[in-house]
Order: C-alpha cells, then sequence, then structure tokens
C-alpha cells in the first residue's frame, strides 16, 4: 500500500486516507467487501478505487471497473495507467479497456486475456457483461455510477467471479 500511495503526484488528504483504511480493513475481513463510496466530483474517489484495485491485483487476483459510458470507461483506463503502469507498479498488458466500439480482434484478445488471468485489471462498460467475458480469478469489482446500472447488471457482474468485493 505505501509503494502505490507513494507513487501518488500528491498526498492523500486525511479523509482520504480514512477512506482508503476503511477498504483495507474491509479487503482484509475475510468478507466481501460491499461498500458505496461517496463524494463530490474531484474528491478523489476514483484514485481510492484504483488503489483498492492494485491492493488486490498485488495478491495476484483480477479486478474489474465498470462505468456506463465509454467516455467515462476511457477517463477512468488513462488515469489509471498515468497512475500505476507509468510507474512500474501494473503491466502495460496487464491494464486493458473493454467498450462496446473495441474491434473484435481486440475483444477476442482480452477475453481470452482475462480467461487466462493474464489481464489483471479491466475497465470497461456494459461490455464487461457480455457472456463471452470470463475471468479467471475476479476479486474486486468497481462500479462507478452505479445508480445507472440495474440490479441484475450489477449481479452480472459480481457472478463474473466468486463472491468478488464490490466497490461502487
Amino acid at each position: 500500500l505505501r509503494q502505490i500511495t507513494d507513487q501518488l503526484p500528491y498526498k492523500l488528504t486525511a479523509a482520504q486516507q480514512r477512506v482508503l483504511q476503511a477498504i483495507r480493513e474491509d479487503l482484509t475481513s475475510g468478507k466481501p467487501m460491499n461498500r458505496l463510496l461517496q463524494g463530490d466530483v474531484g474528491s478523489g474517489k476514483t484514485v481510492l478505487a484504483a488503489i483498492g484495485l492494485m491492493m488486490v491485483i498485488h495478491h495476484g487476483a483480477q479486478t474489474a471497473f465498470m462505468a456506463p459510458t465509454s467516455i467515462l470507461a476511457e477517463q477512468h483506463y488513462k488515469t489509471i495507467k498515468n497512475l500505476f503502469v507509468t510507474q512500474g507498479l501494473l503491466g502495460e498488458n496487464e491494464l486493458q479497456l473493454l467498450v462496446g466500439s473495441t474491434p473484435e480482434a481486440e475483444k477476442k484478445a482480452i477475453r481470452d486475456g482475462l480467461q487466462s488471468g493474464e489481464i489483471k485489471l479491466v475497465v470497461g462498460t456494459h461490455a464487461l457483461l457480455e457472456d463471452p467475458v470470463q475471468f479467471d480469478n475476479l476479486q474486486m469489482a468497481v462500479i462507478d455510477e452505479q445508480h445507472r446500472f440495474g440490479v441484475n447488471q450489477r449481479a452480472l457482474l459480481r457472478k463474473k467471479g466468486n463472491n468478488p468485493h464490490l466497490l461502487v
């Protein structure tokens, strides 16, 4: 955790540190996390969610970050890439973006990487819910703007793992 937070281009606020500690406690509790993270635009929700995902990835599992639109998914993908791939904490091939407009050949490569476990973090839209998408070891899912997804859609993502941690 310290290695991850030390790589950030800024220091976390006291409130962000408290939330991060709560996420950490959830992840180590032995029970699946089911947490709602609320905050104003620009309050650091995405960074905190990404740090939680990185903690799970560090232990060898896979994670997913689902957003309601391609534009938002691409923003999250770029943020995570800038924070962790450029710092060497996540391999270039371990992070992928899967949206409806992803070319079919890329979709197949991403699906193969998820099924084999090579991809550790996939950021995407409803495309993550499609039947051909299977994970080797999905242990945490983040759903951004969860109110824009139906109950069944949120449940579909969770079913792609074995009762994974959930942060909305």
